[in-house]
């Protein structure tokens, strides 16, 4: 996967947004990190793997990338807002013998550790956690960048309709 390119690209975008809404000097960590735990909780809905009671089959597979793509957008943003965009790193992600539920709660604590510490390493685990998810969901790199890419245009277009 790209890094620095979709780095540079979400900076582009939090910057515009940051502007339009005049939040050049607010701290959004916290924030950031709420609005990732409600991408991956309706990304978790969207596939419906923890829903037992219903036979409704998860959504299709464009949706979840769309939803898998908007918890990426808060990831790369919750990075750039610990510097961590300047860092060389690869990201290392092992296949997960993990069930999809079992992966999104190991997401969620890697969230919440991340939160806590903000730590460069705890942000590659993160960042691994949510790859590992993707793989379990068959989602491959080439289409989460585009999808990726794509969504960030939109995300610009809703700024200029005062989304």
């Amino acid at each position: 996967m790209e890094l620095d390119k979709l780095f540079q690209m979400q900076k582009a975008l939090d910057c515009h947004i940051e502007q339009n809404h005049g939040l050049e000097n607010e701290d959004l960590f916290t924030r950031k990190v709420l609005a990732l735990l409600v991408e991956v909780g309706e990304l978790a809905n969207e596939t419906r793997c923890f829903k037992f009671w219903s036979l409704k089959p998860s959504s299709a597979k464009e949706v979840i990338v769309e939803e898998f793509v908007d918890g990426v957008h808060f990831i790369l943003s919750l990075g750039i807002e610990c510097g961590f965009d300047q860092k060389q790193y690869a990201l290392e992600v092992h296949e997960s013998t993990s069930t999809v539920t079992e992966q999104f709660l190991r997401v969620y604590e890697g969230i919440n550790i991340f939160q806590v510490g903000r730590s460069f390493d705890d942000y590659v685990r993160l960042f691994e956690l949510y790859l590992q998810l993707a793989a379990l969901l068959g989602l491959k790199e080439e289409e989460i960048e585009k999808a990726y890419f794509e969504k960030n245009e939109v995300n610009y277009q809703r700024q200029q309709n005062n989304y």
